[in-house]
């Protein structure tokens, strides 16, 4: 039996061997309803496009790349998620490459390793350095962010600074003053993005109602629950005692609810919990969170790098866009009403506040988290 040929599929679709091409590769220059055409007529006749002869005929690759700082956390599987079937459905294929440490991240951005390999980059969480942008843009190829802001390329992120006010402004209004932050490390290596505009917008929440900002109520760790937990821990055996924890991820948070649980710390009766993104499990801990779509992310972002990749096969110049992604406050058991002034037995230093050996909280027979 003779090969299925570009020809045959195009006599099929009654549209010319360019349409099937651009059709078949999602570059554009054709109506959907002829691509629809096109696809069907293709699938019917069992034809796909050879990557060599595409990359031949076009110098162009049909691939994209994300590059992300961590695999196995849930934000970044989400987000993923939601771009690889952006990019999926576009015909592209995909190349994920996974910056874990600084000597990664300088041979990736140095060395030029995708250079004629992709004809198009999303970065996820990076805070850029010059020369990092510099080599970004020396590829020539559209280049998309999330969470953050870059001139020249495309973007989508949420206001990390409006939405951790949202949640300390939660807090506040539940009349709450000792008010503490479990935080990204903002000397982590890897320069994400999330850590210090959350921070900022946690301290602005504060100074804005008039409570002061004391580095006594912040405490830094890795986002996951293990850092959560640790942190909290640390805050814990310090003279300034929180009545309410924000955490800058869900994950964190798990870890504070852990820790609280294990000294034998009520929530929310004595300590008040806020986490942010609404991961899966944040409901079954009752977890009040600020929500973001994090899927719908990688999705918009990664339809607009589509596009952006379908115009530079045309020949036409970038649009760069600054895309926004909205968060809301989801209030659930985790948050209450302070305690007044005096209900509490957490003087500083004080001989009443229970501790072990190791100067910690010490869990209290018979209590536990009241969820």
């Amino acid at each position: 039996m003779a090969k299925t040929t570009i020809k045959d599929v195009a006599s099929r679709a009654g549209v010319s061997p360019s349409s099937v091409s651009r059709s078949l590769r999602g570059i554009g220059g054709v109506s959907s309803s002829t691509a629809e055409r096109v696809r069907e007529a293709a699938q019917e006749l069992g034809y796909s496009v050879s990557p060599a002869a595409y990359r031949l005929a076009t110098g162009r690759t049909g691939t994209v790349a994300i590059v992300m700082p961590y695999l196995t956390r849930w934000f970044y599987a989400e987000l993923l998620g939601g771009a690889e079937q952006a990019i999926r459905e576009a015909g592209l294929d995909l190349l994920l490459y996974h910056v874990s440490g600084t000597e990664m991240r300088q041979r990736y951005f140095s060395s030029g390793l995708l250079r004629k390999r992709v004809d198009g980059v999303l970065i996820a969480t990076l805070a850029l350095t010059e020369p990092e942008i510099a080599a970004l843009a020396s590829l020539d190829v559209p280049v998309c962010m999330v969470g953050a802001t870059v001139e020249g390329f495309s973007s989508v992120r949420v206001d990390d600074v409006e939405s951790a006010s949202m949640a300390v402004q939660h807090l506040i209004n539940l009349g709450h003053e000792q008010i503490a932050i479990i935080s990204g490390d903002p000397n982590e290596p890897l320069h994400f993005t999330v850590p210090l505009p959350r921070r900022d917008g946690y301290r602005a929440s504060l100074l804005a109602a008039g409570l002061p900002v004391t580095v006594e109520l912040e405490a830094h760790g890795p986002f996951t629950v293990e850092g959560g937990d640790e942190a909290t821990m640390e805050l814990l055996s310090r003279r300034a005692l929180p009545t309410a924890i924000f955490a800058e991820c869900d994950e964190m948070a798990f870890g504070v609810l852990r820790a609280l649980s294990r000294v034998g710390l009520r929530v929310p009766g004595d300590v008040s919990v806020v986490g942010f993104d609404d991961h899966p499990m944040a409901p079954y801990f009752d977890l009040t969170t600020v929500v973001q779509d994090v899927r719908g992310q990688g999705r918009r972002i990664a339809q607009h790098l589509v596009e952006a990749v379908s115009r530079a096969a045309q020949g036409l110049p970038p649009e760069p866009v600054e895309l926004r992604a909205s968060t809301h406050l989801v209030v659930r058991g985790t948050t209450a009403v302070a305690r007044r002034a005096g209900s509490h037995n957490w003087g500083p230093a004080s001989s009443a506040r229970p501790t072990g050996a190791d100067g910690f909280w010490a869990p209290q027979d018979g209590t536990g988290m009241s969820m």
